[in-house]
């Protein structure tokens, strides 16, 4: 499946991803991991790339990730404007 990305990127919330993940004080592949439990198949790998804005993310990776993190959506989206300027 080809994806559009926006400036450069395939998705605007890396960032906000490996903040909250390093907050929680869990790796790459912790994270992966528990997403894994929650039916949604992620690799360490694709974490640095979706972290790295490199890798298209769809919602459903989107919510697992939140869940596993303790976060919200809103939350993930955080300080995305900078994208938009």
């Amino acid at each position: 499946m080809k994806t559009k990305n926006f400036n450069g990127n395939q998705n605007i919330i890396g960032q906000n991803i490996q903040k909250y993940r390093i907050m929680r004080g869990m790796s790459q592949r912790e994270l992966a991991d528990k997403v894994a439990l929650l039916g949604v198949t992620l690799y360490n790998s694709d974490i640095s790339r979706i972290e790295n804005n490199t890798l298209f993310i769809r919602d459903y990776e989107q919510l697992a990730i939140c869940k596993v993190l303790g976060i919200s959506i809103e939350q993930l989206f955080e300080n995305c404007n900078q994208y938009f300027k």
